[in-house]
């Protein structure tokens, strides 16, 4: 939604990895490494990672970049472990994100009935 705000045509199969694409998201190769490692329990892979990213950005976007890795993680398991549903108008306004990236294979997309 960010790169639609923009005026930039995001491809989001990268995402998921299902094709290899040539997105507008500057270092999106590392970006995407760093955050499957953050996520991950290897923590020499994320030591890696950290490293590979943080040689990348400048400091802020690296701080940014953690910032919101960390935010997504908190808010969605908080989420998550209140049931709390995706509200209405932010259901409408992501609904073409949420079909191509196949957000309802996830088990808290039940917390939103009729999603």
């Amino acid at each position: 939604m960010s790169g639609q705000v923009q005026g930039k045509d995001v491809n989001l199969d990268a995402v998921n990895g299902t094709v290899a694409t040539d997105s507008v998201v500057a270092h999106e190769d590392l970006l995407i490494a760093f955050t499957d490692a953050a996520m991950s329990s290897d923590d020499v892979m994320l030591s890696e990672k950290r490293a590979e990213l943080k040689n990348a950005l400048s400091p802020a976007a690296f701080v940014d970049a953690c910032a919101t890795i960390g935010a997504f993680n908190v808010v969605d398991r908080i989420a998550d472990a209140t049931g709390i549903p995706l509200d209405e108008g932010f259901a409408e306004l992501s609904e073409n994100v949420r079909s191509e990236l196949d957000l309802g294979r996830f088990a808290s997309s039940a917390n939103t009935p009729g999603l």
